[in-house]
C-alpha cells in the first residue's frame, strides 16, 4: 500500500509541474514583428497654388413688378364725366381712360379767348396808327417827333398785351386738356377708384387715391436685393432663374439688365433688376419669387481647398512652405463653393501650401518641399 501511495504522489507532482509549465508558456507575451511597429508621423501633404475663376449660385427672395406703372390723378378740380375703362381693361397707348368736367375752366377759357381777341384788335389799331404817323412824318414839319414816339410806344404796349393774353389763353387751354385722360402706354387697368360724378382734384379728399392705375404686363421686372458681401460678384447680363409658389414646377429664366450701383441704406444691399418676358401672362406684379443668381469673380483669383485654410483665434491664415519650413500667411475669405474657397492675401500662383493645415501646426515646423 505504501509503495502504491508513493507512486501516485510522484505522478501528481509531475502533472503539477506540467500544468505550471503550460500556464507560464501561455502567459509569455508574443514578440512584435518589426513590420508591425507604428511608423513615424508622415510629413504634411502639400500642393501648388493655381489661379482660377470662381463661380457660385446664390439663392435669394425676389419680387416681380410691372415694367411700367402709372397712377392717373386729376390735375384740376373737376368731376368724372365719362369712365371708359374698368379693372382688367386692356388699353393701347392713346386710348381714352377718363373724361372730366370742370365748368370753371371752361368759363375761364372763354374769358381768356375774348380778352385775347380784344387785345389783338387794339394792337391792330395802334399798329395802323403808328404806321400812318410814321408815313406822315415823311413830310417835313407835318408831325412832331414826340407824336411818332408816342404812337410807337402804344403799338409796343398793345403787342405786349397780346402776348400776355395769349399766354393766359394757352394756359387755360392746357388745363382743359388735362380733363381728358389717355393711356400713356399699352397695358392693363389694374385699379379703378372712381365712379361717374366723383369729385377729383389735385388736393383734398378727391386726391386720396388715383382714379385708375395702368400697368404694362407684357414685360416684368424681377427685383433682387444683393447683400454687400456678394455685390462685387454680380455682373450685368448674368443668368437668373426663379420660381414662384403659385406656379409649382415652372422655372423661369432671365438675365440681369441693370443694377443700382449703390447700397440701400436700410438693408445694406444693392438692388438688381432682370427683365422677364411675360408674353404668356402667367406672372403678376407683386408675386414673391425665389431667385437663383450666378456669381462669378471679376478675374482669376486664388482658389484653395477648404482644408488648407485655418480659422482660429489668431485669424485666418494658410501655411506656406518656404525653405522647408511652414510660414503663416494671413488671408481673407471670399466666395465658398463646396470644398473650394476663394482667398485674398500675399499668395501667388506656384506657391506651395500645406493641404491639411491645422491650428496645432506651428510656424517654422519642418515641411519637406514637394
Amino acid at each position: 500500500m505504501r509503495a502504491r501511495a508513493k507512486r501516485w504522489s510522484v505522478l501528481l507532482a509531475a502533472g503539477g509541474l506540467v500544468s505550471v509549465s503550460a500556464c507560464r508558456t501561455a502567459e509569455a507575451p508574443a514578440k512584435t514583428p518589426e513590420a508591425a511597429r507604428p511608423s513615424a508621423r508622415a510629413a504634411p501633404e502639400t500642393f501648388r497654388v493655381e489661379s482660377s475663376l470662381m463661380e457660385s449660385q446664390l439663392r435669394l427672395p425676389a419680387e416681380l413688378m410691372a415694367d411700367q406703372t402709372v397712377d392717373v390723378y386729376a390735375k384740376v378740380n373737376s368731376y368724372v364725366e365719362h369712365l371708359r375703362v374698368d379693372i382688367g381693361s386692356v388699353v393701347r397707348k392713346g386710348d381714352l381712360l377718363v373724361t372730366l368736367e370742370a365748368p370753371e375752366v371752361e368759363a375761364q377759357l372763354a374769358s381768356a379767348k375774348a380778352r385775347l381777341a380784344a387785345m389783338e384788335a387794339l394792337h391792330v389799331a395802334s399798329k395802323a396808327s403808328y404806321e400812318r404817323t410814321l408815313k406822315t412824318s415823311q413830310t417835313e414839319g407835318a408831325v412832331a417827333r414826340d407824336a411818332i414816339d408816342q404812337a410807337r410806344a402804344r403799338e409796343q404796349a398793345d403787342a405786349a398785351q397780346v402776348l400776355a393774353a395769349k399766354a393766359t389763353h394757352d394756359e387755360l387751354a392746357a388745363m382743359k386738356g388735362y380733363l381728358v385722360m389717355k393711356a400713356p402706354f399699352d397695358g392693363v387697368v389694374t385699379e379703378r377708384n372712381v365712379e361717374l360724378g366723383t369729385y377729383v382734384g389735385p388736393s383734398g379728399r378727391g386726391s386720396n387715391k388715383p382714379m385708375v392705375v395702368v400697368k404694362a404686363l407684357q414685360k416684368m421686372r424681377l427685383t433682387v436685393s444683393i447683400p454687400e458681401a456678394y455685390s462685387p460678384y454680380v455682373r450685368p447680363g448674368g443668368a437668373v432663374t426663379f420660381t414662384v409658389r403659385s406656379l409649382p414646377g415652372r422655372v423661369f429664366s432671365a438675365n440681369i439688365s441693370r443694377r443700382a450701383g449703390a447700397l440701400d441704406a436700410a438693408l445694406r444691399s444693392e438692388r438688381v433688376e432682370a427683365d422677364v418676358d411675360n408674353a404668356e401672362g402667367l406672372l403678376l406684379p407683386m408675386m414673391v419669387a425665389e431667385a437663383r443668381l450666378t456669381l462669378s469673380s471679376p478675374g482669376p483669383t486664388v482658389v484653395l481647398p477648404r482644408t488648407a485654410v485655418v480659422e482660429s483665434g489668431m485669424g485666418t491664415y494658410v501655411l506656406r512652405v518656404q525653405d522647408g519650413a511652414a510660414k503663416r500667411i494671413p488671408v481673407t475669405r471670399g466666395l465658398r463653393v463646396g470644398e473650394k474657397i476663394e482667398v485674398f492675401g500675399a499668395l501667388e500662383a506656384g506657391d506651395e501650401l500645406v493641404l491639411r493645415a491645422t491650428e496645432e501646426m506651428k510656424e517654422g515646423m519642418h515641411v519637406a518641399e514637394g
